[in-house]
This record gives C-alpha cells, sequence and structure tokens, in this order.
C-alpha cells in the first residue's frame, strides 16, 4: 500500500484525464457484454418468435457497440500511455534530482549499476503498470461483473452455478501473490548486481586488458547471469504452478455451461437464446480469471520495481545546510580544524588534528596511503562531517555554513580525475559554464595544458572521450587543473594532481600557482617532496595524526619522518653529485 500511495502521488496531477480515461475503459468494457447479449435476443426474438422487424435493429445496435468499443478503447489506450510517459518522466526527473542532493555516503553503499537499474528498468516496470496494469485490472473486474449481472438476469440458477468455481480461483490467485512478489524482488536485485559487474567492466576494461582477466571477468559475469537466471526461474516456476489451475478452473466455465445450460433448456427452464448468450458471454468470466494471474505477475514486478525507486527518491542526504545558517557571499578562506577526528564506519581515519590555514598560505599535507590525507581536505568541503572536533572555515563551523555557497568557494582538483565526454573547453569551464574563452585559455596557460591543447585536431573544441580516455595521465591531471583554477577560488585544494608530469612540467605548474596562490588558501597533497618544499607549512600525516609540521627546512632539520621521505627520493642523487665533486676537485 505504500509503494501504491507513492505511485498515486505521481498520478494525481493527471487524475482528471487518468479517470476519464479509466469511464472510457468501464463503457469499452460494458460494450462487450452487448453484442452476445443481444445474439440471444436475435434467436429468442427473430428465429423462434418471428419479429423480423427487429433483426436490423438488434443487428444496428451490435454493429454501433463493436464501432464504439473500438474507439473508446483507442481512447482510453492513448491516453493512459500519455500520462504514463508524463508520470515516468517526473519520476525520472525526482530521482534524478534526489541522486543530485544525495552525498558521498550514499554513493559509498550504492553499486553503480544498481542506480542505473532503477533509472531505467524499474521506471519501465512503473510505466508499463500505469499505462495498462491499472487499465488491466479496472477491464478485468467491470468485465466480470457487468457480465455476472446480466447473466444473473438472464437465468440466476445457471449464475450461481457458475460462481461456485470463483472462491477456489481466488484462493489459487492469492496463494499466488504472496509468494510471487519476494520472488520479483529477489529477481530484480540479481539484475542490478548483473548490471554493476557489466557496468565495472565496461568502465575498467583497459585494466582488465592489461591484466589479461578476460577470462576472470566472464566467470565473475557468468556468475551474475546465473544469479539472475535462476531467480527469474524461481519466479517462473510459481507462475507455472498456479496458471494451469487458473487457466483450467477459467476453462471449466465452459463446460458448465454445456452441461447445466443444455439440462436447463431440455427441462424448459431456459431459452435457446439464453444459452447461446451464456455460451457467448461464458468468455466474460473466464477471460478475468485467467488473466488475474497475469495481472498479479505483472503488478508484483510492478511493486518490486516502485518500492527499489521510492527508496532513492526519499532517501535523504546526510549532509546538508542546516536551518539557521550563516549567510557569506565570498570567503576570505581561513581554515581551522579543531581536535578533529573522524570514522568511517568502525575505522577511525583521523585523530585529534588541528592546525590552522590564513588566506596567502600553501599548507602540504604530506604521509603514507592511507593516512587520512584526501580525508582532511575533504571535511574542508563538507563531503563528510567530522565525528568529533570541528572544522571552521573563516571562524563558522561549515556545518553552520550555506552548504552551495561553501563548495562554491572551494576548487578540488580530486585525485580520481573525472572528465567529461564532452570538449576540453566544456571540460576546463565545467565549473564556470559561461566563463568567457580567455578565461580558459589562461587557466590552461596556468595548468601548462595550453600548449598540447593546441596540438590536438580540434583544439579545445576536441571532444574527449568518458572520463578522458585517449589522454594521457598527465594531460587529464593538467585539464583538472586547470578546471580547478578557472573557478577562482577562496580555498584551492590540489590533491596529487602533479604526479602524472614530468618534473620540468611540475616546476612550471608550481611557479605559476605560487602567483595565484597569493589572494587564496591552497592545500598540496602529494607524495613528492619536489611538490611540497616551497609550502609554507607541511603537515606529515602518520595513521590518522599530524606527526610532524614545519617548513621544509625545519622538517629536514628534525630528522623525522619528513626527512627519511626526503632522503629515500633525493638521498642517492646528493650522494652522487658529492662524490662527483669530490673527483672533480
Amino acid at each position: 500500500m505504500k509503494t501504491l500511495k507513492w505511485i498515486f502521488s505521481y498520478i494525481r496531477p493527471y487524475l482528471g484525464r487518468t479517470i476519464f480515461a479509466l469511464c472510457l475503459t468501464m463503457i469499452n468494457t460494458v460494450l462487450s457484454n452487448v453484442r452476445p447479449y443481444l445474439t440471444g435476443r436475435i434467436v429468442d426474438e427473430v428465429f423462434y418468435d418471428g419479429m423480423r422487424d427487429r433483426l436490423m435493429i438488434l443487428v444496428v445496435l451490435i454493429f454501433l457497440s463493436i464501432v464504439l468499443k473500438d474507439i473508446f478503447r483507442i481512447i482510453d489506450h492513448y491516453i493512459l500511455e500519455g500520462t504514463s510517459q508524463r508520470i515516468v518522466y517526473n519520476i525520472r526527473v525526482e530521482l534524478y534530482k534526489s541522486l543530485q542532493k544525495l552525498d558521498f555516503p550514499f554513493f559509498d553503499h550504492n553499486r553503480t549499476g544498481d542506480i542505473m537499474n532503477r533509472m531505467s528498468g524499474d521506471i519501465d516496470s512503473v510505466r508499463h503498470f500505469v499505462a495498462w496494469v491499472v487499465n488491466g485490472i479496472l477491464e478485468n473486474v467491470c468485465l466480470f461483473f457487468s457480465a455476472l449481472i446480466i447473466l444473473f438476469f438472464t437465468n440466476w440458477k445457471l449464475t450461481l452455478c457458475l460462481l461456485a468455481v470463483t472462491p477456489i480461483i481466488a484462493f489459487v490467485a492469492r496463494s499466488m501473490g504472496t509468494k510471487v512478489g519476494p520472488a520479483f524482488r529477489n529477481a530484480r536485485q540479481r539484475l542490478s548486481m548483473l548490471n554493476t559487474v557489466v557496468q565495472e567492466n565496461i568502465s575498467g576494461n583497459r585494466v582488465v586488458k592489461a591484466f589479461a582477466r578476460e577470462k576472470y571477468e566472464m566467470q565473475k559475469f557468468d556468475a551474475a547471469n546465473l544469479e539472475y537466471r535462476d531467480a527469474n526461474l524461481k519466479s517462473n516456476r510459481i507462475w507455472q504452478n498456479h496458471i494451469p489451475y487458473l487457466d483450467t478452473l477459467a476453462n471449466s466455465l465452459n463446460v458448465i455451461v454445456l452441461v447445466v445450460g443444455g439440462f436447463l433448456v431440455v427441462r424448459g427452464d431456459m431459452t435457446p437464446g439464453e444459452f447461446v448468450t451464456f455460451n457467448s458471454m461464458s468468455w466474460a468470466l473466464n477471460t478475468p480469471m485467467r488473466n488475474v494471474g497475469w495481472l498479479i505477475n505483472d503488478s508484483q514486478n510492478a511493486m518490486a520495481s516502485g518500492e527499489k525507486i521510492m527508496e532513492f527518491t526519499l532517501e535523504k542526504p546526510v549532509i546538508h545546510t542546516e536551518k539557521g545558517y550563516t549567510e557569506k557571499d565570498r570567503f576570505d578562506g581561513r581554515v581551522d580544524f579543531d581536535h578533529v577526528s573522524f570514522s568511517y564506519g568502525e575505522e577511525e581515519v583521523l585523530r585529534d588534528v588541528s592546525f590552522t590555514a590564513v588566506p596567502g598560505q600553501t599548507v602540504a599535507i604530506i604521509g603514507e596511503t592511507g593516512s587520512g590525507k584526501s580525508t582532511l581536505t575533504n571535511l574542508i568541503c563538507r563531503f563528510y562531517d567530522a565525528t568529533s572536533g570541528s572544522v571552521k572555515v573563516d571562524g563558522v563551523d561549515v556545518r553552520h555554513l550555506n552548504l552551495r555557497r561553501l563548495r562554491q568557494s572551494i576548487s578540488i582538483a580530486m585525485q580520481d580525475i573525472f572528465l567529461f565526454s564532452d570538449t576540453i573547453e566544456g571540460n576546463i569551464a565545467y565549473g564556470v559554464p559561461d566563463a568567457p574563452m580567455e578565461e580558459i585559455v589562461e587557466a590552461a596557460k596556468m595548468a601548462d595544458a595550453d600548449g598540447f591543447i593546441r596540438s590536438m585536431p580540434d583544439g579545445y573544441d576536441t571532444i574527449i572521450g568518458e572520463r578522458g580516455v585517449g589522454l594521457s595521465g598527465g594531460q587529464k591531471q593538467r585539464i583538472a587543473l586547470a578546471r580547478a583554477i578557472l573557478k577562482n577560488p577562496s580555498i584551492l585544494i590540489l590533491d596529487d594532481t602533479t604526479s602524472s608530469v614530468d618534473m620540468e612540467t611540475e616546476h612550471y605548474i608550481q611557479r605559476t600557482l605560487k602567483e595565484f596562490s597569493q589572494s587564496r588558501t591552497t592545500f598540496i597533497i602529494a607524495h613528492r617532496i619536489s611538490a611540497v618544499k616551497d609550502a609554507d607549512l607541511i603537515l606529515v600525516m602518520e595513521d590518522g595524526r599530524i606527526a610532524e609540521r614545519g617548513t621544509h627546512e625545519e622538517l629536514l632539520r628534525l630528522g623525522g619522518r619528513y626527512k627519511e621521505v626526503y632522503d629515500t627520493q633525493y638521498g642517492s642523487f646528493d650522494a652522487i653529485g658529492a662524490k662527483g665533486g669530490v673527483l672533480n676537485g
């Protein structure tokens, strides 16, 4: 019922046209019973009673009922199909809007294939329900009861005999309905897992081929495909175990009409015309009974899909703008971490981190993989909220700031670079879509990307593949850096953005960024000492804590972890240089 109410909330704006279409369905269904009823009248009144003058009138009425029925059927299907398309359009928009509002924790726990399945297959199941299943349920109910009323007034004895089968059919249909729902939900879940496997394989096809793991991927796909097949077979077995009984019981109505009806005609309790009416209208009783299984099947499928979509549309983001937030149009860029700790599930990622970064200052963060470097900057953007302590921007806790304004004032070049299937210009201007071309080119020059962009076939209008396929790692990093620079933020975060470029390019980028960073707060996450040595403050992260802090010279004198990293990267070169100096001397 909860899922039905949710679907009805989308039908409500189109309630008038939907009711009109369903009224046409009811009229159309009643008209379906006119022909067999009038056929019986022709047998009794024209053939047996000799009232031949009524033949033309009854034939014309039959013809009109057929024509009107077909016209009404075309109109109601047209209206319901159009309405269903409008409804699923609104659902799709609402679902996509919900996905845009949801935060990192949601996407951390939901697979891409599952999300895509809800956007496509599940929504189409809801569309089918609105366009055909609702109409089919009403059509079959009206067909059954309108025929029942006509037959009851035609001959109530035979009608009661036919109704004796109904309770058995209701029992079988109920048994099927209780079993097929969970089976469909399981099948939908398996389909989501299958889509996830396919999506990951397509996205990571280069890795698969590089490691020659095609066979392994086929095995993984076969396993998911097998589970989906078995889930479908299970739901089909439920259908196979019930539909034959429903069909047999429905068809038994024809036998009852022939046996009992023939007996009543022989006894004189039924006229031949009434027998013809019963024989012609038995389909109006057995068709709904036979369709019960199909309607339950499609309804449960739609309910399983609607439930999965509803979960997403009703999902609320964990990270959102709090009531009574502090409004700021522009941030200066001061950042304060005050005894900040953060846990991802049961795992503590940051522990009691405290430091201050002021506008014009460059803060470098270095440490081993998993030491909490990226998590630290994610808290500044408020992709996650600190478990304890506070992260402040311009002296205000980020939880009390307008989330959209905060992120508009921060620009980040992420470690996991994502470029859209668009032009290079479109990718650079993604954060500032109305930026003039001159500013786009200037940002590209600062990122040392202008040269290779102009060497491409269409320059800035070159369309790059999904995720930047066709570009080298260094080229993708420089485009991502240009995108971050163009935004002209108060806080600039560069997460390992020069790891794929050569030393000469890195030196050029550092020199241009130094001038760019004079009026803003810059965070640099890197593994290379060359990328962090000129920073005003260097934080050495270890197991989620700040193990060391200071300038490059201060940390070298300290002789701790930073000095070890420096010696690892430069020690051998220093030794070679010293040896060469002695020899030359």
